[in-house]
């Protein structure tokens, strides 16, 4: 027996096993330097990439008061976002003089 390994009991394996049939596993085509980026993110090095995906995503808000957000309307909010912070924005002054206020 090897040092330091453990058998677990069969009915974990078998869990295991039904897990990875159910879960429609995938694979995705992302730059080496973005997987970099998402291994970074990890809590531990057992939180996987579609853990990290999905906490990623869950910071676009699904919806208000009013109700759920579309799709679209999500994907302009991230977008809005990225503007803000990639500089691609006017301040509210400039707007204004632009607009002739």
């Amino acid at each position: 027996m090897l040092s330091g390994f453990r058998l677990l009991p069969r009915k974990f394996y078998m869990v295991a096993m039904l897990n990875h049939i159910t879960m429609g596993i995938t694979s995705i085509q992302i730059d080496s330097k973005t997987r970099s980026k998402l291994a970074r993110l990890k809590a531990g090095p057992r939180e996987t990439y579609d853990e990290i995906l999905n906490k990623l995503m869950s910071l676009i808000p699904e919806g208000d008061d009013e109700g759920r957000f579309t799709d679209e309307f999500r994907l302009g909010l991230l977008e809005a976002k990225l503007d803000v912070k990639a500089g691609r924005t006017i301040g509210h002054d400039e707007m204004k003089r632009r607009l002739g206020m």
